[in-house]
């Protein structure tokens, strides 16, 4: 038995230390990275006609806001229209209607789409309106997104590139010192947003559209076979079809799209399970097409290791249970258990990744007190995203198994910096299972740290102590939300 958990520890704290390589790898791409030649200039005289779509669900707090910043864009108003594709159920169609009234009176293309069934949630909603849709491009903003007026300037012009099948920009966040929930979030986001989408960009890997801030070539859509409902992110789906057509997707990092963070932990959560069982889902789905396909074995290598990051959660928790197990027989280990000491290498490699991305959006001159304030911040990232493990696996298993779940919303608040709108939430969020294990695996930590302690092993007493405190968090603060 003892031989089966060491093995099984062994095992999981490979697989994290391949997948940090491979980060590494993406890091060291992004280092070399050429400066990209700018596309030619639009010619104002032939504009290209622009599809802005708007998928809403439930969005009271922040529809109007989106509207009037849309209708702000900075391009002819006779080159673009607007479909604001509303499932709600509450106040928000209202806002959306009286808000697109105002502006058709000003002589803006706007309407809005609403459907009642909610089919297919967000992707059902974008193939629903792409049958209207005028424009030869369609971009797409979700809630929470308030792009600056120059949008459609600073990404058109790469569509010139007839093999250009997508522009995706850099998420940047309106209210990342909202509270440090939104601070963790935004650091580790400016890790994807940097060292990833453009360390695949210089290594001529697989990208991703991230679902919002970004244009795709109407036809790259249909010759990929349109938006599907079969995946909780539709995004990264069509993504990877679309590339293995042959189009490219373009990363712009220097443009920026704003957007507002979840600031509640049951936000984070249920934006987490999406994410993270619609990544396992298109992993069941799109690898065995990336194996076949015709592509060098470093792109079919990191386009796995993208579509099974989700599973990263999974190797997290099952390292740590096995490190609870392991502590009472340590000693009866027949190893020299220094072997393990390797797997800093994979910390550093994190926390390599995790300070460039960030430290380079800084602004210049460098304050030590940010680049301190960076470096602190780290341990408590990976102390949250710890406590997050056993949610995000079970998200991920379920992804693997194919049980299929709705499409949760992730709330906005109408927030920026520190100010958010008045709400009312006067609905109780009921006690689930995933909340009581949550506190359980709190208490299962913390004694497992006593236990260190107790025998004198004090190998696992960093990590015991952050998956206490992780998990601890997690819950008490998802429970006072409650």
């Amino acid at each position: 038995m003892l031989t089966v958990i060491f093995g099984t520890y062994v095992f999981f704290l490979a697989v994290i230390l391949v997948y940090n390589f491979l980060q590494l790898n993406l890091l060291v791409h992004y280092i070399a990275k050429g400066r990209g030649n700018p596309p030619p200039p639009l010619n104002r005289d032939n504009l290209p006609l622009v599809t802005i779509q708007l998928p809403l669900f439930n969005e009271p707090y922040v529809a109007e806001r989106l509207i009037d910043n849309i209708l702000a864009i900075d391009y002819p108003r006779d080159r673009f229209e607007v479909q604001v594709l509303d499932d709600s159920t509450d106040a928000t169609t209202a806002i959306c209607e009286k808000r697109a009234a105002f502006y058709r009176d000003q002589g803006f293309d706007i309407q809005v789409i609403h459907r009642t069934d909610r089919s297919g949630y967000k992707a059902g909603a974008l193939a629903a309106g792409l049958p209207l849709a005028k424009g030869e491009f369609v971009a797409i903003f979700d809630a929470d997104f308030l792009p600056i007026p120059q949008f459609l300037q600073n990404t058109l012009g790469h569509f010139q590139d007839p093999g250009v099948g997508v522009v995706q920009t850099r998420w940047t966040h309106l209210n990342e010192d909202y509270s440090l929930f939104a601070k963790l979030q935004a650091l580790q986001l400016n890790v994807h947003f940097t060292i990833e989408q453009m360390g695949r960009k210089a290594g001529h890997h697989f990208l991703q559209f991230n679902g919002t801030a970004g244009i795709w070539r109407r036809q790259a859509i249909l010759d990929a076979g349109g938006w599907r409902a079969d995946t909780l992110t539709e995004d990264l789906d069509l993504s990877y079809r679309a590339q293995m057509k042959g189009w490219e997707i373009v990363y712009l990092e220097d443009v920026e799209a704003p957007a507002e963070l979840p600031v509640e932990m049951n936000g984070i959560k249920s934006q987490q399970f999406r994410w993270m069982k619609g990544g396992a889902e298109n992993a069941r789905l799109l690898s065995p097409m990336v194996l076949k396909g015709d592509f060098p074995l470093s792109t079919k290598l990191h386009a796995l290791a993208h579509l099974f990051n989700s599973s990263i959660f999974v190797a997290v928790l099952m390292l740590a249970l096995a490190s609870v197990a392991l502590l009472p027989y340590f000693d009866r280990l027949t190893v020299d258990t220094r072997v393990l000491s390797f797997s800093l290498l994979g910390l550093l490699g994190v926390a390599a990744v995790y300070f460039y991305a960030n430290v380079r959006l800084l602004p210049r001159p460098l304050a030590p007190r940010q680049v301190l304030a960076l470096i602190l911040y780290f341990p408590v990232l990976l102390t949250m995203f710890l406590g997050l493990s056993f949610h995000n696996t079970v998200a991920v298993i379920e992804g693997f198994l194919g049980i299929k779940s709705s499409f949760v919303r992730t709330p906005k608040y109408n927030i920026v910096g520190r100010m958010r709108a008045t709400v009312d939430n006067a609905q109780k969020i009921p006690i689930s299972n995933s909340l009581l294990i949550e506190g359980f695996l709190a208490l299962i930590f913390a004694a497992a740290l006593v236990m260190g302690v107790v025998v004198q092993n004090y190998g696992f007493l960093v990590f015991h102590l952050m998956l206490a405190v992780g998990f601890g968090t997690v819950f008490v603060v998802s429970w006072r939300e409650r």
